[in-house]
């Protein structure tokens, strides 16, 4: 058995260095292993998908052949999953044409089911989804994309992932162009909702109302309005939007509104233009990142009632990071959350932490080099098993590329 260690292991190390070199106690770290390798670059991409399946013995990932550059409408990925239980064993499941580095094609467990999955793909000129059933293999197409499923595993919520590839490269897929490019505020796009018992589609919330609902401040003539990162609740009965529109500099601004599955009572949780990444607490409360909030000018992590400005307070000032992927865990007792590539060496460190004590554990550290940039950068995104045992991330391991690393969180929290 090979025992040198792999780039990734060699630069975190080097990343521990200073610890030592200023007489300071070395971090330790929980164990972890690589569960996919080469040939091919695996990742799963969002936290907010259910990657292992009900037993923790299955993890999905997606497959490639390449790295560093925006997909084409040409390329293809393998979609699969990794025994973890039989020697980290890939078995391929399908393929995808429709895809993006931040976030797959969707690949995730239907909740509620035992051996179901669904991804998104691309036959001709349509977007559309696959549901497998893992052990039987029975495979049936519905005739449209989703984006977020309810814990139900009946319906979905989704998006014009062609408005998205348009206005926000690296979110939206290639392949078919958006029928209302020139449409700054389009009628007849926005979030559907999607029955996945029929595959029927219908359009709940329009580009047109989200640009003419509340004060949207900044709204240019050139301001093209689109909407994504969309997320079911706990309960299923409401979900999180984004709502996002463009400004003639670049960039854009961002409200986050939440609404019934049938799109009715729209509240802009989020008003001010700054929201991020976020994830619901409960039914009736939803985690995220903003800025202007509570006297902080600074991107923190903050709690909001779903309602209307309906702020809170900050969660874990100066200790939870204020730009990473949240996931509560411990029946909402902690938070498992990443950083963005931090210092000379780019390093980024999944985290736990534990909202009482205000205390938080770093589970790693996973250099990113530089070539991992803009839309083909790697976010850890981590995503934990059902059982909270373990943490999945996706991370570059030297010539390995992007690859699942499994780290055990047993007794951590």
């Amino acid at each position: 058995m090979n025992s040198r260690p792999s780039r990734r292991q060699f630069l975190s190390t080097l990343a521990l260095a200073p610890f030592a070199a200023r007489g300071q106690e070395v971090p330790t770290f929980p164990p972890t292993r690589m569960i996919t390798k080469g040939p091919g670059f695996h990742w799963f991409a969002y936290y907010d998908k259910l990657q292992f399946d009900p037993t923790n013995r299955f993890v999905l990932s997606n497959k490639v052949g390449f790295e560093h550059r925006s997909p084409t409408a040409d390329d293809v990925i393998e979609v699969g999953m990794v025994d973890i239980q039989d020697g980290d064993k890939w078995i391929p499941l399908g393929k995808s044409n429709a895809w993006n580095w931040q976030q797959g094609c969707m690949l995730q467990w239907i909740p509620g089911t035992e051996s179901k999955v669904l991804w998104n793909d691309r036959e001709k000129d349509q977007y559309v989804s696959h549901i497998l059933d893992v052990k039987t293999m029975e495979k049936h197409t519905l005739p449209a994309p989703i984006y977020s499923l309810s814990p139900n595993g009946k319906e979905a919520v989704s998006c014009d992932f062609s408005r998205v590839a348009d206005c926000r490269p690296g979110y939206g897929y290639a392949g078919i162009k958006d029928r209302f490019f020139d449409d700054m505020a389009p009628a007849g796009s926005g979030v559907t909702h999607v029955n996945l018992e029929t595959g029927a589609e219908k359009l709940i919330v329009s580009h047109e109302l989200l640009s003419k609902t509340g004060e949207v401040m900044e709204n240019h003539p050139t301001s093209k309005h689109h909407a994504y990162h969309l997320l079911v609740g706990p309960d299923g009965k409401r979900f999180i939007m984004l709502h996002r529109w463009t400004q003639p500099k670049g960039g854009h601004l961002t409200r986050l509104i939440t609404a019934n599955m049938d799109g009715s009572d729209l509240r802009i949780v989020i008003p001010n233009g700054y929201a991020s990444h976020f994830i619901w607490r409960d039914a009736t409360h939803i985690l995220s990142q903003g800025k202007n909030w509570l006297g902080n000018p600074e991107w923190g992590d903050f709690l909001f009632e779903d309602k209307d400005s309906g702020i809170v307070a900050e969660i874990g000032h100066g200790v939870l990071d204020g730009s990473g992927h949240l996931t509560y865990l411990k029946n909402n007792e902690w938070i498992l959350n990443d950083t963005y590539p931090k210092g000379v060496r780019r390093i980024q460190t999944p985290h736990l932490y534990h909202i009482a004590t205000n205390k938080r554990i770093d589970l790693g550290y996973f250099p990113q080099p530089q070539e991992y940039k803009g839309e083909w950068r790697v976010d850890c995104h981590p995503r934990s098993s059902r059982d909270e045992r373990w943490v999945c991330i996706d991370a570059p391991d030297g010539k390995n590329g992007r690859q699942l690393h499994l780290i055990d969180i047993q007794g951590l929290m």
